[in-house]
């Protein structure tokens, strides 16, 4: 496959996950159902999460930070609304952004140094302390506690608090994410890629790898803390239990069994785990195991995410069959070599 149509491919699929995220504003139309609405709540909240793990994928780091970013954005957001009365959506979904990309910056100094084991390690362990941090600084999280009764936001002075205003909320929050993921991921595709396969390569050849790593890691950390504000905004409560190092391993999940070469890979993983999860929580004792069956069905049967397993059947399937080479040889013209017996006319 040429890097022309990679390119294309990338796309198409960045275009489409903005489209799809887009449509969601018709779910509050179409249904009143409120275990529709929690539902679409918690896939949109996933699949921005997962975006922000997608963006590291593709500079070949795997990050187990996202929930520290969420815990950011989501506490920043509960701050100004409970103890400064700020509850106009517009800023407060700026503040979730710029708040966590600018704390990642001098923390990338020191993290992305690392690569591998390392990095997964150190950005679990950063988790590990945000977690600790939030549960003894009572004065300023809540403690144990967290921060309680977050005040409805507003957009134009228009309260939003009933269920429909809250997904109404969190797509456009998601679809921020997609736009903002998007942007990214085209524009520096070519040294991301680069990076991914050979990051001593790429720096050798005079591409400034830190500047594009430093760059990536604090967008992810936006795209975090916008995932955060709209779980905080859903449960009207900023909890220190709402960012576990655990829920990391879902957002990864979700990345890497959608497919991480593509941003629909967070879109379809997201969605179908969710959807899945809530499924087969129906089954009480046995949600847990069918759950992570069918993660462990899903990666060994599709090692590229499902939407690179379709990809690459429909590929197999629709794709022209390849010339034989007997076939080849075959159909070629054949060369007339005059006898050398034969007198020249």
């Amino acid at each position: 496959m040429t890097a022309h149509s990679l390119s294309k491919r990338g796309d198409l699929a960045e275009a489409a996950s903005v489209v799809v995220i887009a449509a969601a504003f018709a779910v509050p139309w179409l249904s009143q159902n409120p275990m529709v609405y929690s539902l679409a709540n918690q896939m949109l909240i996933a699949i921005t999460a997962a975006f922000s793990v997608y963006i590291m994928l593709r500079m070949n780091l795997m990050t187990f930070a996202v929930p520290t970013f969420m815990a950011i954005g989501g506490y920043t957001v509960a701050i100004l609304g409970l103890r400064h009365g700020v509850t106009d959506v517009l800023l407060l979904g700026l503040a979730s952004f710029v708040v966590p990309a600018l704390f990642a910056l001098p923390l990338g100094a020191l993290v992305l140094r690392l690569t591998g084991v390392y990095f997964v390690l150190v950005t679990f362990v950063l988790t590990e302390i945000t977690q600790l941090l939030l549960f003894e600084t009572p004065g300023l999280t809540g403690g144990s506690n967290g921060l309680v009764g977050m005040p409805a936001v507003t957009l134009f002075g228009l309260e939003l608090a009933d269920n429909r205003a809250v997904l109404q909320v969190t797509i456009g929050l998601a679809l921020t994410g997609a736009i903002v993921t998007a942007a990214v991921t085209r524009t520096l595709r070519q040294h991301f890629a680069a990076i991914e396969e050979n990051e001593l390569l790429a720096q050798s050849l005079g591409l400034v790898v830190w500047h594009y790593k430093a760059f990536g890691f604090a967008i992810a950390a936006g795209v975090s803390g916008l995932a955060g504000f709209a779980l905080v905004n859903m449960l009207l409560t900023a909890h220190p239990t709402s960012f576990s190092a655990l829920s990391s391993v879902n957002y990864i999940a979700y990345a890497i069994i959608g497919g991480k070469s593509s941003m629909l890979g967070p879109v379809v993983g997201g969605a179908l785990l969710i959807w899945a999860g809530d499924v087969f929580a129906l089954r009480g004792e046995y949600s847990q195991f069918l759950f992570g069956f069918l993660i462990v069905v899903v990666v060994l049967v599709a090692r590229e995410g499902i939407v690179g397993t379709i990809h690459r059947l429909g590929v197999r399937v629709f794709s022209p069959p390849l010339p034989s080479r007997s076939s080849t040889v075959a159909s070629s013209p054949t060369l007339s070599v005059p006898n050398a017996m034969e007198p020249l006319q």
